[in-house]
């Protein structure tokens, strides 16, 4: 089966999972309006690759992936919280997201900032009522709450939004992009090595390695896709890099210098997990879709 059409089976599988739960656990009767606002923010059609590393992860390591799924889930609220904020007026003030209104354009500013604090505080709340030990349920909290917040997803677009109209370097850049973009595809492989207590120290080290390594090709690959794609591919608008004046890798290094990059940090992604005693082939085949995904 082609990594394509397996993402496309797991979202399947996924999409109706999460619906599911936020179903169950989200009764309408308390705030009707704020439910269906997370239900749209989490449902309108998001390619699930987060979870999905979890879930690739999972079998990589002979876990069942039914008991990490509570961590997926978690994951992807966190995830779609922080575009539901991203999307405000106040920062990038987008009106499209994954080619529907953006959930303050669907609903209103207020009610998108409660949807966005509901969806984050209700991540926590999956991971503390899983069905897995005290301990791996503590360190998945941990990891979630360090990968999204002030050293990591947050403090990277905090970087981000300051170096609108300012020129950045490289490394400058490379530092926005970890924490923003890399912080939670680092988090879904952290998130499913701690549910197998008994890795070795270095082999998660070299699974989170590869992660932040696929976090960077993704965010180049992204800024790649902003000036070579189209705004019905991206399912958000186009050029919305070149609206906000933000320094991007093709503005640093050309658009041929930003793929051979791209091309460098998946080799070095690899790399890490090449000589591991798990079969990582699909581990692999991810990250090669990282960077050769066209939208």
């Amino acid at each position: 089966m082609s990594m394509q059409a397996e993402l496309e089976l797991f979202q399947v599988e996924f999409n109706q999972a999460l619906a599911e739960t936020l179903n169950q656990q989200l009764p309408a009767q308390i705030a009707p309006k704020l439910q269906q606002a997370m239900l749209y923010s989490v449902s309108n059609g998001g390619k699930r690759l987060r979870p999905f590393l979890i879930h690739l992860m999972a079998k990589t390591l002979d876990i069942n992936t039914q008991s990490t799924l509570p961590a997926a889930i978690a994951l992807e609220c966190i995830h779609s919280y922080s575009l539901v904020h991203d999307d405000l007026p106040a920062m990038d003030d987008d009106d499209l997201r994954r080619g529907k209104p953006t959930c303050h354009i669907e609903f209103d500013e207020a009610t998108a900032i409660l949807a966005g604090d509901a969806l984050q505080t209700f991540a926590f709340e999956l991971l503390a009522n899983a069905d897995m030990s005290a301990n791996i349920k503590i360190n998945w909290v941990k990891t979630l709450s360090l990968s999204a917040g002030y050293k990591g997803m947050c403090g990277g677009q905090s970087l981000d939004l300051e170096a609108e109209n300012k020129a950045v370097n490289l490394t400058e850049l490379e530092t926005i992009h970890g924490l923003k973009t890399g912080a939670l595809l680092k988090a879904a492989v952290s998130l499913a090595c701690a549910a197998k207590p008994d890795l070795a120290a270095e082999q998660t080290q070299k699974f989170e390695k590869f992660a932040e390594l696929i976090g960077l090709a993704f965010q180049i690959q992204d800024d790649i896709l902003d000036i070579t794609s189209t705004t019905d591919l991206l399912g958000k608008p186009q050029g919305s890099d070149q609206k906000h004046n933000k320094s991007t890798y093709p503005n640093l290094l050309g658009l041929c210098g930003a793929q051979q990059k791209a091309e460098q940090v998946f080799q070095s992604a690899l790399e890490q997990i090449q000589d591991l005693p798990y079969n990582t082939q699909s581990l692999m085949d991810f990250a090669q879709f990282i960077i050769k995904r066209q939208h």
